[in-house]
């Protein structure tokens, strides 16, 4: 095994998928070369299970927000309790929160406002944020712009834009999030955004139950199968696989400003 961890930036182990074998994964997970994982919360429920994780286990630590497809119902009772939660010790970022107009609910115009108060949240209480946009690259970035989201910093996680806007959100300060997809086949925005932005920007993600990486494709994902991502990375980049672990897993711990 490597000399280096490799660290899973994004996960959703408070998931269903994970129900009827989670505590026994989670404990061979360190043993497999996992030393840090990310969980995140996406609704209230699975920001109670992050929370409940980064408790359970010391290599696991938490973000939480809504998501934009679970935004609809969302109020302010919802953002203070978001305020008091994120004090917390391990809970390191905001998120994930964003834009996702794949689906025409919730209403685009609820998203961006929820989008903004969860950028000011993260201002507020000094965290980084974990960006989820899905056919939404204008909007997002240009929120991000008047919110000088270049200031609070974070992650753009599962890219799926072009190498053109993952240099814009470079500029402005934020990592990149490369996951199971690099992989596929047809997969030649992401390869062309992971070739054309440097691997200091560049942060490991399962987005595990999904998206697992060839030979797992279609199958349930989870941090050990990022051992199949790194030599993809690797060989875009010229480097050993080794260097993409060291280097991401100091990206992870600079992203959600981690002490070693």
């Amino acid at each position: 095994m490597s000399d280096f961890p490799i660290f899973d930036t994004h996960a959703h182990y408070d998931d269903e998928a994970f129900d009827e074998d989670r505590q026994e994964l989670l404990a061979e997970l360190p043993r497999l070369g996992i030393g840090r994982v990310v969980n995140m919360g996406s609704d209230l429920a699975g920001c109670r299970g992050t929370i409940a994780l980064t408790e359970a286990w010391d290599y696991i630590y938490g973000a939480i927000g809504v998501h934009p497809s679970d935004c609809g119902e969302m109020t302010e009772e919802d953002l203070e309790w978001l305020r008091q939660e994120c004090r917390r010790e391990k809970i390191v970022a905001v998120g994930e929160i964003g834009l996702d107009y794949y689906w025409p609910e919730p209403d685009h115009e609820i998203q961006k406002k929820w989008f903004r108060r969860q950028l000011g949240l993260a201002r507020e209480l000094g965290l980084p944020v974990v960006i989820h946009s899905r056919e939404a690259a204008q909007d997002t970035y240009e929120i991000m712009c008047e919110e000088n989201a270049g200031e609070i910093g974070g992650v753009v996680h599962c890219f799926s834009y072009s190498p053109e806007m993952a240099e814009r959100f470079v500029r402005m300060g934020f990592y990149i999030g490369i996951g199971g997809v690099l992989t596929f086949k047809n997969a030649r925005k992401i390869r062309e955004v992971a070739e054309r932005i440097p691997l200091s920007r560049i942060v490991l993600e399962t987005d595990c139950p999904y998206l697992a990486p060839v030979p797992h494709r279609g199958k349930r994902n989870n941090s050990s199968y990022l051992r199949y991502v790194v030599p993809a990375l690797a060989e875009i980049k010229g480097v050993s696989a080794d260097e993409v672990r060291r280097v991401t897993w100091e990206n992870g711990r600079e992203l959600y400003r981690m002490e070693e």
